[in-house]
């Protein structure tokens, strides 16, 4: 079953997989959005709200990607995107997922990347 935010459909919790939550890890751009992501906020979807440097299509794709692997959700205020991390539904699903993603260990690790 998928839930909806607006236009942007999202798995529902029991359908997030493991294998595509770790395949949409695998690319260091998109862990550092999850990274950013992770103090619980939103953010604009533009790369700028990122702090990364890709062109916007490409920054499309990468939250597009986490956001079919259930990572995130986007929300729509009149032609504005934000996004956010999906942090309960991956806590219940993963529990602790999160907590190593983030770990000082694993941030030094994207740090090297």
């Amino acid at each position: 079953m998928e839930k909806t935010t607006d236009r942007f459909p999202i798995p529902a919790t029991e359908d997030i997989r493991l294998a595509d939550v770790l395949k949409a890890l695998a690319d260091p751009h998109r862990l550092r959005i999850v990274e950013s992501l992770a103090d619980g906020g939103y953010r604009s979807a533009g790369a700028q709200g990122f702090d990364l440097p890709l062109q916007k299509s490409t920054m499309s794709h990468h939250l597009k990607v986490l956001r079919e692997a259930g990572l995130t959700l986007t929300l729509m205020e009149g032609r504005t995107c934000s996004i956010a991390l999906r942090r309960e539904d991956l806590e219940s699903r993963f529990p602790g997922l999160l907590a190593a993603l983030t770990s000082p260990a694993a941030l030094a690790d994207l740090e090297r990347t």
